[in-house]
Protein backbone atom coordinates (compact mmCIF):
# COMPACT_ATOMS: atom_id res chain seq x y z
CA UNK A 1 0.00 0.00 0.00
CA UNK A 2 0.96 3.55 -0.09
CA UNK A 3 3.38 4.85 2.66
CA UNK A 4 0.85 7.78 4.27
CA UNK A 5 -1.65 6.58 7.09
CA UNK A 6 -3.81 9.72 7.56
CA UNK A 7 -5.20 9.85 11.55
CA UNK A 8 -7.77 12.43 12.42
CA UNK A 9 -9.63 13.30 15.56
CA UNK A 10 -10.49 16.10 18.13
CA UNK A 11 -8.68 17.13 20.71
CA UNK A 12 -8.39 14.42 23.39
CA UNK A 13 -9.09 11.55 20.92
CA UNK A 14 -5.53 9.86 21.50
CA UNK A 15 -4.16 10.41 17.81
CA UNK A 16 -1.20 11.84 18.52
CA UNK A 17 -0.02 8.76 21.14
CA UNK A 18 -1.54 6.19 18.30
CA UNK A 19 0.20 7.75 15.52
CA UNK A 20 3.39 7.51 17.12
CA UNK A 21 2.76 4.18 18.63
CA UNK A 22 1.96 3.13 15.20
CA UNK A 23 4.62 4.69 13.21
CA UNK A 24 7.21 2.98 15.84
CA UNK A 25 5.46 -0.41 15.05
CA UNK A 26 5.71 0.07 11.76
CA UNK A 27 9.04 1.83 11.47
CA UNK A 28 7.72 4.66 9.84
CA UNK A 29 8.13 8.24 10.20
CA UNK A 30 5.40 10.77 12.55
CA UNK A 31 4.04 13.81 11.29
CA UNK A 32 1.95 16.27 14.29
CA UNK A 33 0.17 18.50 12.22
CA UNK A 34 -1.49 20.02 15.57
CA UNK A 35 1.97 20.95 16.61
CA UNK A 36 2.77 22.56 13.62
CA UNK A 37 -0.21 25.16 14.37
CA UNK A 38 0.21 25.55 17.77
CA UNK A 39 4.09 26.34 17.19
CA UNK A 40 2.46 28.95 14.59
CA UNK A 41 0.37 30.41 17.35
CA UNK A 42 2.86 30.38 20.05
CA UNK A 43 5.31 32.97 17.32
CA UNK A 44 2.09 35.38 16.91
CA UNK A 45 1.70 35.57 20.94
CA UNK A 46 5.26 35.98 21.12
CA UNK A 47 5.55 38.32 18.60
CA UNK A 48 2.17 40.46 20.44
CA UNK A 49 0.05 39.95 17.22
CA UNK A 50 -3.58 40.15 18.08
CA UNK A 51 -4.57 36.35 17.10
CA UNK A 52 -8.07 37.65 16.94
CA UNK A 53 -7.62 39.73 13.79
CA UNK A 54 -7.83 37.51 11.30
CA UNK A 55 -6.19 39.69 8.63
CA UNK A 56 -3.08 40.96 10.51
CA UNK A 57 -2.20 36.90 11.27
CA UNK A 58 -2.71 36.28 7.73
CA UNK A 59 -0.88 38.88 7.05
CA UNK A 60 2.70 38.01 9.23
CA UNK A 61 2.28 33.92 8.64
CA UNK A 62 4.58 34.32 5.97
CA UNK A 63 7.57 35.53 8.06
CA UNK A 64 7.45 32.28 10.42
CA UNK A 65 10.43 29.96 9.91
CA UNK A 66 9.47 26.27 11.29
CA UNK A 67 10.89 23.38 11.35
CA UNK A 68 9.52 19.62 12.86
CA UNK A 69 10.77 16.42 13.60
CA UNK A 70 9.34 13.16 12.50
CA UNK A 71 11.11 10.92 14.22
CA UNK A 72 8.13 9.30 16.51
CA UNK A 73 10.50 8.76 19.44
CA UNK A 74 11.94 12.50 19.29
CA UNK A 75 8.97 14.81 18.41
CA UNK A 76 9.45 18.22 18.38
CA UNK A 77 9.33 21.60 16.66
CA UNK A 78 11.38 24.93 16.22
CA UNK A 79 10.21 28.11 15.17
CA UNK A 80 12.88 30.49 14.02
CA UNK A 81 15.79 28.89 15.54
CA UNK A 82 13.64 28.41 19.20
CA UNK A 83 12.77 24.43 20.34
CA UNK A 84 8.68 25.17 21.25
CA UNK A 85 7.74 21.84 21.99
CA UNK A 86 7.24 22.84 25.48
CA UNK A 87 6.08 25.96 25.27
CA UNK A 88 3.29 24.85 22.21
CA UNK A 89 1.37 22.60 25.01
CA UNK A 90 0.50 25.54 26.92
CA UNK A 91 -2.74 27.17 27.93
CA UNK A 92 -2.43 30.29 26.23
CA UNK A 93 -1.84 28.87 23.00
CA UNK A 94 -4.54 26.35 23.50
CA UNK A 95 -6.80 28.80 23.78
CA UNK A 96 -5.27 30.75 20.86
CA UNK A 97 -5.05 27.92 18.61
CA UNK A 98 -8.31 27.96 17.03
CA UNK A 99 -8.38 31.39 16.04
CA UNK A 100 -4.77 31.20 14.14
CA UNK A 101 -5.98 27.92 12.57
CA UNK A 102 -9.10 29.16 10.66
CA UNK A 103 -7.05 32.19 9.08
CA UNK A 104 -7.16 30.08 4.93
CA UNK A 105 -2.98 31.95 4.58
CA UNK A 106 -1.97 29.77 7.76
CA UNK A 107 -3.57 26.86 6.50
CA UNK A 108 -2.42 26.97 3.37
CA UNK A 109 1.35 27.76 4.39
CA UNK A 110 1.28 24.74 6.82
CA UNK A 111 -0.68 22.18 3.93
CA UNK A 112 1.88 23.05 1.49
CA UNK A 113 4.97 21.77 4.03
CA UNK A 114 2.87 18.88 5.26
CA UNK A 115 3.04 17.63 1.49
CA UNK A 116 6.39 18.27 1.21
CA UNK A 117 7.49 16.21 4.30
CA UNK A 118 4.25 13.47 3.66
CA UNK A 119 6.34 13.19 0.29
CA UNK A 120 9.20 12.31 1.70
CA UNK A 121 8.83 8.41 2.27
CA UNK A 122 6.11 6.35 4.66
CA UNK A 123 4.33 8.43 7.32
CA UNK A 124 1.68 8.10 9.87
CA UNK A 125 0.22 11.97 9.94
CA UNK A 126 -2.31 13.16 12.30
CA UNK A 127 -4.54 16.19 12.58
CA UNK A 128 -7.65 17.31 11.79
CA UNK A 129 -7.82 17.59 7.78
CA UNK A 130 -5.57 14.82 6.93
CA UNK A 131 -7.56 12.65 5.30
CA UNK A 132 -9.93 15.38 4.09
CA UNK A 133 -7.55 17.98 2.85
CA UNK A 134 -3.98 17.41 3.14
CA UNK A 135 -3.66 13.71 1.68
CA UNK A 136 -7.16 13.06 0.71
CA UNK A 137 -5.18 9.56 -1.04
CA UNK A 138 -4.08 8.39 1.87
CA UNK A 139 -5.20 4.83 1.26
CA UNK A 140 -5.78 3.98 5.31
CA UNK A 141 -7.86 6.82 7.03
CA UNK A 142 -8.46 6.22 10.75
CA UNK A 143 -11.02 8.80 12.49
CA UNK A 144 -10.19 8.02 16.49
CA UNK A 145 -12.98 9.78 18.98
CA UNK A 146 -13.60 9.21 22.35
CA UNK A 147 -16.00 10.51 24.90
CA UNK A 148 -16.31 14.44 25.97
CA UNK A 149 -15.30 12.93 29.36
CA UNK A 150 -12.37 10.46 28.34
CA UNK A 151 -10.74 13.18 26.31
CA UNK A 152 -11.63 16.24 28.62
CA UNK A 153 -9.60 13.95 31.00
CA UNK A 154 -6.70 13.41 28.25
CA UNK A 155 -6.08 16.77 27.91
CA UNK A 156 -5.84 17.88 31.19
CA UNK A 157 -2.96 15.36 32.19
CA UNK A 158 -1.58 16.43 28.75
CA UNK A 159 -1.26 20.14 30.05
CA UNK A 160 -0.03 18.62 33.40
CA UNK A 161 -0.90 22.13 34.55
CA UNK A 162 -2.65 21.81 38.45
CA UNK A 163 -4.42 25.19 38.14
CA UNK A 164 -6.53 23.45 34.86
CA UNK A 165 -8.96 21.47 35.80
CA UNK A 166 -10.96 18.98 34.24
CA UNK A 167 -13.96 20.74 33.99
CA UNK A 168 -12.34 23.96 32.87
CA UNK A 169 -10.75 21.46 30.18
CA UNK A 170 -13.65 20.37 29.74
CA UNK A 171 -15.35 23.60 28.41
CA UNK A 172 -12.19 24.58 26.42
CA UNK A 173 -12.43 21.73 24.48
CA UNK A 174 -16.17 22.43 23.40
CA UNK A 175 -14.99 25.68 22.35
CA UNK A 176 -12.55 24.21 20.40
CA UNK A 177 -14.46 20.93 19.13
CA UNK A 178 -17.23 23.77 17.44
CA UNK A 179 -14.52 26.36 16.11
CA UNK A 180 -12.85 23.34 14.41
CA UNK A 181 -15.84 21.63 13.22
CA UNK A 182 -17.67 24.98 12.11
CA UNK A 183 -14.67 26.63 10.42
CA UNK A 184 -15.36 27.79 6.74
CA UNK A 185 -11.44 26.56 6.09
CA UNK A 186 -10.52 22.79 6.58
CA UNK A 187 -13.06 21.93 8.92
CA UNK A 188 -12.98 18.80 11.12
CA UNK A 189 -14.53 15.88 9.95
CA UNK A 190 -14.52 12.07 9.13
CA UNK A 191 -13.52 11.75 5.37
CA UNK A 192 -16.56 9.34 4.06
CA UNK A 193 -13.82 6.38 3.55
CA UNK A 194 -12.28 6.83 7.17
CA UNK A 195 -12.68 3.90 9.75
CA UNK A 196 -13.75 5.40 13.03
CA UNK A 197 -12.11 3.74 15.90
CA UNK A 198 -13.60 4.85 19.47
CA UNK A 199 -10.94 4.96 21.88
CA UNK A 200 -13.16 5.53 25.13
CA UNK A 201 -13.00 2.45 26.67
CA UNK A 202 -9.83 1.12 25.10
CA UNK A 203 -5.86 1.39 25.70
CA UNK A 204 -3.49 2.79 23.80
CA UNK A 205 -2.02 -0.23 22.75
CA UNK A 206 -5.34 -1.46 21.86
CA UNK A 207 -5.88 1.31 19.24
CA UNK A 208 -2.17 0.79 18.12
CA UNK A 209 -3.06 -2.18 17.54
CA UNK A 210 -6.53 -1.87 15.91
CA UNK A 211 -4.44 0.55 13.45
CA UNK A 212 -1.78 -1.68 12.70
CA UNK A 213 -4.16 -4.56 11.95
CA UNK A 214 -6.04 -2.25 9.30
CA UNK A 215 -2.80 -1.58 7.90
CA UNK A 216 -2.12 -4.92 7.39
CA UNK A 217 -5.55 -6.22 6.15
CA UNK A 218 -4.67 -3.53 3.06
CA UNK A 219 -1.64 -4.23 2.10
Amino acid sequence: MSLIIAMDGPSGSGKSSAAKGVARVLGYRYLDTGAMYRAVTWWMLDQGVDVEDAATVALHAAEISLEISTDPDNPGVVVGGVDVTGPIRSAEVTRAVSAVSRVPEVRGLLVRLQREIMAAGAIVAEGRDIGTVVAPDAPLKVFLTASEEARAARRAKEIADPSVSVEATLADQARRDKADSTRATSPLTRADDAVEIDSTELGLAEVVDAVVRLVKERA
